[in-house]
């Protein structure tokens, strides 16, 4: 019986899981606190953080209906995100394995977005390739067994996540961006405008800076909102399904698993459904509210690593 915390970044989430069953999963967003300035401004996010944990566990232990004393263990994301908010989850989380005498398991947030595969009813099957994109992660992993976790590519400058706040930001969309482009490109033209795909041939790894300065140079008078976002991210869409798929190929997987936040887009999605079908491979996407920051995951990764 393991409460789970997530303190990563903006939001604060507390998880009640029995095994890999959840029982409770709470997640206070705080987008609305943040959006008036653009993006997520740190010392305003530990202070909510603060806040908001307390009451956030108490209300995770009423909806699983038990009390501290029928957990066997605690878990919080270790690393990585923003110092201030880790601070709030782990000192929670330690103090509580103090004070209630059982195990505390620090948890790789990138490796809970892996872990959310397996809180399905048919979770991936080693060893597989696991494709996790996030406001500031793009990484690629090879995964032989839950013990064996090898980062193969990961991106050199801007996280893909990280590349669509910015454009959106440049474009006068609010924040967070990831929503708003896939909203107006759905009904734009992906084709409108051909954005070099950056480092597309070049091995496992993602560069994204490329990209997003092509659209802030680019003359928007001469096309719409729509096909400038359209355009864009379709070309985020190419090189993250190329890379995957050459990860895939060259680890000879047959599975291939996508997590993060950006991985809520359904138009990324799809793509990615079609183009592993073609191909016959299994591919795995959790359900949206897995995708984003939660502490499910994080209670996931910590069955297994507790497990061993």
């Amino acid at each position: 019986m393991i409460l789970a915390i997530e303190t990563s970044c903006d939001e604060t989430a507390i998880a009640i899981l029995d095994g890999l069953n959840v029982l409770s999963s709470k997640v206070a967003s705080q987008i609305k606190n943040h959006k008036k300035y653009g993006g997520v401004v740190p010392e305003l996010a530990s202070r909510i953080h603060t806040e908001t944990i307390h009451p956030l566990i108490a209300s995770a232990l009423e909806e699983a209906n038990i009390t501290f004393q029928d957990l066997t263990a605690i878990a919080a994301t270790e690393t990585p995100g923003l110092e201030g908010s880790l601070l709030i989850g782990l000192t929670t989380a330690k103090t509580l394995s103090k004070l209630l005498n059982i195990p505390f398991i620090p948890i790789n947030h990138l490796h809970g977005h892996l872990y959310a595969h397996f809180l399905s009813e048919t979770p991936p099957v080693f060893p597989l390739i696991c494709l996790i994109a996030s406001g500031g992660h793009t990484q690629l992993y090879h995964a032989k067994n839950h013990h064996d976790l090898t980062i193969i590519g990961q991106t050199r400058d801007d996280a893909a996540g990280e590349a669509f706040d910015k454009i959106a930001r440049h474009l006068g969309l609010n924040y967070p961006g990831g929503p708003l482009i896939e909203a107006k490109a759905k009904t734009g033209n992906p084709k409108a405008i051909h954005f070099t795909r950056p480092m597309l041939h070049q091995g496992l790894e993602f560069s994204f800076s490329g990209l997003k300065t092509a659209v802030i140079q680019l003359d928007k008078s001469a096309f719409s909102i729509e096909d400038i976002c359209a355009s864009f991210q379709a070309a985020v869409i190419d090189v993250l399904l190329h890379k995957s798929l050459a990860a895939c190929t060259q680890y000879n997987c047959k599975t291939l698993c996508i997590a993060g936040g950006v991985t809520a887009n359904q138009t990324l999605t799809e793509t990615f459904k079609k183009a592993c079908e073609k191909q016959q491979i299994t591919f795995h996407v959790p359900p949206i509210s897995l995708c984003t920051d939660n502490a499910a995951m994080i209670g996931a990764a910590a069955h297994f690593t507790h497990k061993g």
